[in-house]
């Protein structure tokens, strides 16, 4: 119960969350959702306390009778020897011209901005980042990416208003964990 308060005010902060200093947040012009949909490896975030020390972390998307999305969370918790949990939330899309923004909602009432900000043409992989740019995730459908790759996704965030520094990646594999760069 106390682990969902903490949740349930941190979406409220950050959907409240000032970018008065900052322009609007720039996503791509289209996203294919019959594409986009399925499975992502979370190969980096700007860790928070939802996210903060899980690994082997994926998001799945499907399509619902009711247009919206399934986003179902899967991870686990501190290493690769405990049990795989999972969340279950509903993503919906709010820009209809390019399907890059989105709403999504674990917890009701409080949704959370999902911005498409980076698209590889391939759907291989892809960026998500907040409009406060205090969020910020590199998915993508293998669980590694090339470090060259890695390193113009981050050069890509922070030509978005986003501190690089700050994401983390996050172990897919055991032999990451406690690794230079990783959570």
């Amino acid at each position: 119960m106390k682990k969902l308060l903490i949740l349930l005010i941190s979406c409220l902060v950050a959907g409240c969350a000032s970018t008065r200093n900052a322009p609007p947040l720039e996503t791509v012009e289209s996203v294919d959702l019959n594409r986009y949909l399925g499975e992502w490896y979370v190969i980096a975030n700007i860790p928070y306390f939802g996210e903060r020390g899980n690994v082997a972390g994926r998001a799945i998307y499907r399509m619902r009778e009711d247009g919206r999305m399934d986003d179902i969370y899967l991870y686990r918790k501190g290493d690769f020897d405990g049990r795989e949990r999972r969340m279950e939330g509903v993503a919906w899309v709010v820009d209809e011209d390019s399907n890059a923004r989105w709403k999504v909602r674990f917890y009701w009432p409080f949704t959370f901005d999902y911005y498409i900000v980076g698209l590889d043409p391939e759907y291989r992989w892809s960026m998500v980042g907040h409009p406060s740019r205090n969020y910020a995730w590199v998915m993508a459908r293998e669980p590694r990416i090339d470090e060259e790759l890695y390193r113009r996704l981050l050069s890509r965030f922070d030509e978005l208003g986003f501190d690089s520094t700050e994401l983390k990646k996050v172990p897919q594999f055991p032999e990451q964990v406690g690794e230079p760069g990783f959570q």
